[in-house]
């Protein structure tokens, strides 16, 4: 590390999410030089984007331009690209438009998206949540679902039932099926006039035997009645084997569908295969217990794209708080290096799971300690209120929930997209009442 002592070492993070921010705030007072790169200019809290996508909040509520969290830090300058590859022997990062950022250490932290395990065709007719362009495209299409229903009630007399269907059962997976129930039976019940919202089906599918997987299993049964007493239906044991337009097919079984929302598999980011090194089946890289990928000690890989074992056999959850200190984790073992000190492996701290599921409904465990209903779902919105970024989001992000929590309304009830797009949605959506699909179930 000599070379690199002479200098003021160059520090490039690849990715604006919790790691590589948190990253750069630990950064922020030391002796070096740091470069955060993203392809999107906003960081986003992806804890709320469910909120997004159901209504309860706008976009520009859980997000926050990366250059202005990060104004106070001297050091650091926020460049909007796109890393496409590494020459490790170089030191320097290739963007997508062919210019070269140099480094001495690089963090890479550009997180992971769904991943439809060998379906991609799959995502056109399925969307999953993990940015705000998600969010908004789901927003779209479970209000349009609802006006649509309206129009062909008035204009042609067709009263249906309207079915969402989400794929997977955790945490996310809860939250969309839990809002969107709450949306039909509750906040959009007085504003349509032609069609009765409250008796839209909202259908989860789970493929393993409980819901929640992660956490206990008194928490998980817990979570299952409270969904099924805001009128989900739970089907456990069930795997969706195919999707195509309105309608998606679990085991021999067709079923008919307006929304359908895939809520279930991860696919790291595919930078961490341009790293050089080896990855597990989802893509993650397979890192030493100081963060560093095996054969180059400058170069660390955290947050959803780790793959790394702890102590007790089980591996680093993909979850925000483990990006966080992660990335806490790599600045300190860069500050080390400065320093000549040896550095230290990574541990995880595990402060607690949680999952909201409705209105009033959620499950926490906490310290050893088990919570249900209001008091977890109290828990889990000052929570992630005080986690928000910018104090001017916590104040809206509150009294926006303040609000639809008196009132049940949902103040960000858009429908984005011009004539052409929704009529091409309107088509998309009717797919479900072809004349041939009796024929083929």
């Amino acid at each position: 590390m000599n070379d690199i002592a002479m200098k003021r070492p160059r520090v490039v993070i690849i990715g604006g999410g919790f790691g590589g921010l948190w990253a750069a705030q630990s950064l922020a007072r030391l002796p070096v030089d740091v470069t955060l790169i993203d392809r999107k200019n906003h960081h986003v809290f992806q804890p709320l984007l469910y909120q997004v996508a159901t209504a309860v909040l706008s976009p520009g509520e859980i997000a926050q331009p990366i250059r202005r969290i990060l104004h106070r830090n001297k050091n650091t300058e926020v460049i909007l690209g796109e890393a496409v590859s590494f020459d490790k022997d170089a030191r320097h990062v290739v963007l997508s438009d062919g210019a070269i950022v140099p480094f001495d250490y690089l963090i890479v932290s550009a997180g992971a998206r769904h991943a439809y395990f060998g379906n991609d065709d799959w995502e056109t007719e399925a969307p999953g949540l993990k940015t705000l362009e998600d969010a908004v495209e789901i927003r779209r299409r479970v209000l349009l679902a609802f006006e649509m229903a309206e129009r062909d009630a008035y204009l042609a007399g067709d009263q249906r039932t309207l079915t969402f269907v989400v794929v997977g059962g955790g945490p996310t997976g809860v939250e969309l099926a839990g809002a969107i129930a709450d949306i039909a039976r509750k906040a959009l019940a007085k504003d349509f006039k032609a069609i009765d919202t409250s008796t839209a089906r909202v259908i989860l599918f789970e493929g393993s035997d409980r819901v929640l997987g992660t956490f206990a299993g008194d928490l998980s049964e817990s979570g299952k009645s409270q969904l099924e007493d805001l009128g989900v239906e739970v089907r456990l044991n069930s795997f969706v084997t195919e999707i195509e337009s309105g309608r998606v097919k679990v085991g021999d079984e067709w079923i008919d569908c307006d929304v359908v929302l895939w809520a279930t598999g991860v696919a790291a980011s595919p930078l961490g295969k341009a790293l050089g090194v080896a990855t597990d089946k989802a893509g993650r890289v397979l890192i030493e217990p100081d963060l560093s990928i095996p054969g180059c000690r400058n170069i660390f890989v955290i947050g959803d794209m780790a793959s790394l074992m702890q102590e007790s056999g089980e591996p680093v959850p993909g979850v925000s708080p483990a990006a966080m200190q992660m990335g806490v984790a790599a600045a300190a073992n860069i500050a080390r290096d400065l320093k000549s000190e040896p550095r230290q492996d990574f541990r995880y701290v595990n402060k607690g799971t949680m999952a909201t599921i409705g209105r009033s409904k959620a499950i926490a465990e906490l310290a050893g300690m088990k919570f249900k209903g209001f008091v977890a779902w109290l828990m889990w919105l000052f929570l992630h209120v005080f986690f928000l970024i910018g104090f001017r989001n916590r104040f809206a992000v509150m009294f926006e929930w303040f609000w639809a929590y008196l009132t049940r309304e949902r103040s960000a009830r858009l429908i984005t997209g011009d004539a052409e797009e929704l009529g091409e949605a309107t088509r998309l959506i009717r797919a479900r009442s072809a004349p041939d699909r009796s024929e083929q179930k």
